[in-house]
């Protein structure tokens, strides 16, 4: 049985579920899950997180995302990508916009700044996901939610064609930032229609497209009984946390019941969450959190047997 997250290289066609569901069968494990969806057209690295390491796939995936995408000027559509159908289009000349005019528009979207999010979108309003209601033809309101992007540049020269205006540009952000939609909104901020005409994330959970790998690729290192090397241990998706190094023998056993303690009982500052490691052997052992109604308390937020 393997425990630990592999990098995967998903190819555009499937679904995340779909990488998912080969992973089983070629690993012969239901204890699989993926840490962030990428959509059937797009490209990419796709943490896995397999066995206990499943416990850790929120850590990972509030690790931040990079994204080299392909925005395309003149039209939009109503998935927001190259995979709708078109809303509005407009016939662009090369001089209506430079490459100056859309620099200064990306430096605005860095920072803090909000979003909302797509129709076509597993977000749920009033219980349902979004793309539920827009299949079926009918709009509700959507929230508009906060999104940081660390790093937006442009990659390429402006490429005219056909009317249109194409160019790329790579995006660090944080969770919950839809590409498409910071496509249609740069769009918006250029008075034009515009949408997301191809996606690849080269960067998830600070996992790069180069440490990826495809699924034959996994599937031989399996067969030759060498894929365990390739991945990486459960504490990789806590590292954000800090780490507490427990030696005492009784001690670890009480951490793998589930007990709870005393704040006092550990000699380290405690913030908010803090990951106990068998001092011996680098195994974690669980992740602990403040008692939500005893100040003085700690207690397991997950236990990893």
């Amino acid at each position: 049985m393997y425990h630990g997250i592999l990098p995967v290289n998903k190819p555009r066609g499937l679904t995340s579920h779909d990488v998912v569901f080969k992973l089983r069968k070629i690993l012969n494990t239901k204890k699989i899950g993926h840490t962030g969806t990428l959509d059937p057209e797009v490209d990419g690295v796709l943490p896995v997180c397999i066995g206990q390491a499943t416990k850790v796939s929120d850590y990972v995936m509030e690790m931040g995302k990079t994204y080299h995408a392909e925005v395309t000027l003149g039209l939009s559509t109503t998935t927001e990508d190259q995979t709708g159908d078109v809303l509005e289009q407009v016939r662009l000349q090369p001089s209506d916009i430079n490459a100056k005019q859309i620099d200064k528009v990306l430096q605005k979207f860095e920072g803090w700044t909000t979003q909302i999010p797509p129709m076509y979108s597993s977000v749920k309003v009033n219980g349902k996901k979004l793309y539920e209601y827009a299949r079926k033809g009918e709009t509700v309101a959507r929230p508009e939610r906060k999104i940081y992007i660390e790093h937006i540049a442009r990659l390429s020269e402006l490429h005219f064609e056909d009317g249109m205006i194409r160019f790329e540009i790579e995006v660090t952000c944080g969770k919950g930032t839809y590409i498409r939609t910071l496509a249609t909104d740069i769009g918006k901020a250029l008075n034009v229609p515009a949408h997301m005409s191809r996606l690849t994330r080269t960067v998830s959970g600070g996992l790069s497209l180069e440490q990826a790998l495809s699924l034959s690729e996994i599937e031989m290192l399996h067969e030759e009984e060498r894929l365990q090397e390739k991945l990486l241990p459960i504490i990789y998706g806590l590292k954000a946390l800090p780490i507490y190094q427990v030696m005492d023998e009784v001690l670890k056993l009480k951490i793998k019941n589930g007990q709870k303690f005393l704040k006092n009982a550990f000699d380290v500052s405690f913030d908010s969450q803090i990951v106990m490691i068998d001092g011996e052997t680098g195994r974690v052992m669980a992740i602990y959190e403040r008692h939500p109604s005893r100040q003085e308390e700690i207690k397991p937020k997950k236990v990893f047997n």
